[in-house]
């Protein structure tokens, strides 16, 4: 179906996790995100590619919340979410990794994943003098919890250690557990792949598959088209802020379009 048609579907008509409806952004000249519309079907690992500055990583922000879309709606199982700050984005299921990671180095790889639930307790000064025995069960608690998610990453050896000792590959798994641990409904990842040894890579992989095979739906953004190729169905391609062709793999990799404008 050509885009034009499917971006003049409403709301009402799709049925997915998440709906985008004409996202528009722009810095003080065109438009970087011009009018996209996409659905993220429940269950699905969704692909976005596209040349770099084609826009991907600001429709990631207007996704997640760091950047207010100039135009359009966002909504996540039907509720709108679009110009909510970050903390409510991922407070209603939907958290990100970021192309770089960002660990807290001198902090313990386990300590960086207890961090990552919402709306602790022992985050408010009162509750650690009025209810410690609460404070303490819950951190129990989530040392539990980010025990777990390190161990399916494979970093459960590794929890004692300060993040800042990890390799590039193990901080993207280390993101991965971080954001496991809140129990998110959707993740959208950036890049995964970038500057990620071979067998890493493959773990990475492997991880992402055996989540969505739990239920977890993914939106990724990444350039190693073998990742993309494998992982990724359906595949939206972006080109110059607009959404050029969503489709299969295999109807990516044969579009006159996506080659000239990307693949090439």
């Amino acid at each position: 179906m050509p885009v034009a048609q499917r971006q003049e579907q409403t709301t009402a008509g799709r049925q997915g996790l998440l709906v985008a409806e004409r996202l528009t952004r722009a810095f003080g000249g065109p438009p970087v995100v011009d009018g996209v519309s996409f659905t993220l079907a429940r269950g699905s690992i969704t692909g976005l590619i596209g040349p770099n500055g084609a826009g991907k990583t600001t429709l990631f922000n207007l996704i997640a919340g760091s950047l207010a879309p100039g135009g359009g709606t966002l909504t996540l199982d039907g509720a709108r979410i679009d110009g909510l700050r970050p903390d409510q984005v991922f407070a209603r299921g939907l958290a990100r990794t970021f192309q770089i990671p960002r660990p807290f180095p001198a902090m313990t790889v386990l300590e960086n994943v207890m961090l990552a639930p919402p709306g602790q307790a022992g985050e408010r000064f009162w509750t650690n003098w009025l209810r410690p025995a609460a404070v303490a069960a819950e951190e129990r608690r989530n040392r539990d919890r980010a025990m777990l998610w390190l161990d399916f990453v494979g970093l459960a050896k590794l929890s004692a250690q300060p993040a800042g000792v990890l390799s590039g590959g193990q901080r993207k798994l280390l993101e991965l557990a971080r954001v496991l641990v809140a129990e998110p409904r959707l993740i959208l990842l950036d890049e995964p792949g970038a500057g990620v040894s071979p067998p890493l890579l493959a773990l990475i992989m492997e991880k992402i598959a055996e989540l969505n095979a739990r239920g977890t739906t993914f939106l990724v953004i990444e350039h190693n088209m073998d990742l993309v190729m494998t992982l990724c169905r359906p595949v939206l391609v972006l080109a110059q802020g607009r959404l050029l062709l969503e489709g299969s793999p295999e109807e990516v990799r044969r579009d006159p379009r996506v080659v000239e404008a990307y693949l090439g």
